[in-house]
């Protein structure tokens, strides 16, 4: 590539040929429509501000009525503009997933007692990004994410992307998840399983942000720290919550 270097290899995510360039293109492209309907939007607000204050006899605020709706309408669809642009970074590859996915575990769960390790591998296994060991137990998290127009939904028992099968996203997170088990199991003595989540950044889970199939639960980052504080058990105790945490910082490399 003329202008760039033998020994770093450009990134897809910023060539002229990948999704994610042609959404960005795009969306930069759409800005004056956006900002015309945002506009044809807060106009009808403004009208509806009028009307609202002469129907209940303010027709002297009227005017203000019309210009506050109209604020709140314009900045209520620039909201939903950018909520929607942001909603793409991880897969735009401007933030990272486990960055996002462990300040919201750290945060939900660091004074319930669970510890939160990033990055961990078994020597010539998969990694993943975060292990998570608490009083309701151990769970693997792992970060995704998929196109915004992706459909994640579970048939008949089988994970989809869309019209592909998720097997091959699915069984090395469950597989990864019972050798971290047997390891620790080994080394500590305490019988443990591991629960696998997948964290999905971009993409569309049905109406809950939840998706189980295949061994393996599908969610938003979000929802990752509440479905393991609704584990209504306490299977750990303190002194094994220790044990557990020392020995996975030992046996576990850092990915």
């Amino acid at each position: 590539m003329p202008g760039g270097s033998i020994y770093v290899q450009p990134d897809e995510k910023y060539t002229g040929s990948s999704p994610q360039w042609w959404y960005e293109k795009f969306w930069r492209e759409d800005a004056a429509n956006r900002r015309k309907s945002r506009y044809v939007k807060a106009a009808v607000g403004f009208v509806i501000g009028v009307a609202l204050a002469l129907r209940f006899g303010l027709s002297g605020a009227a005017p203000l009525f019309g210009v506050l709706l109209a604020g709140l309408v314009a900045a209520g669809d620039w909201f939903l503009d950018w909520r929607s642009f942001h909603a793409t970074a991880v897969w735009r590859g401007a933030r990272k997933g486990e960055a996002i996915t462990g300040k919201l575990l750290r945060r939900s769960l660091g004074r319930l007692g669970y510890t939160v390790l990033d990055g961990r591998a078994i020597r010539g296994q998969a990694s993943i990004d975060h292990l998570v060991i608490g009083p309701g137990g151990l769970w693997i998290i792992d970060n995704e994410s998929w196109s915004p127009d992706t459909e994640i939904a579970c048939y008949a028992g089988r994970l989809f992307f869309g019209e592909k099968y998720g097997t091959k996203t699915a069984k090395p997170l469950v597989e990864a998840s019972e050798a971290f088990a047997e390891l620790l199991s080994r080394e500590t003595r305490i019988p443990v399983t591991i629960t696998p989540l997948l964290a999905v950044h971009c993409g569309l889970l049905p109406k809950g942000g939840i998706v189980v199939a295949e061994g393996l639960t599908l969610l938003k980052p979000r929802l990752a720290a509440k479905v393991i504080k609704s584990a209504d058990r306490v299977a750990l105790n303190a002194e094994q919550i220790e044990l557990l945490t020392r020995t996975a910082a030992r046996e576990l490399h850092r990915a």
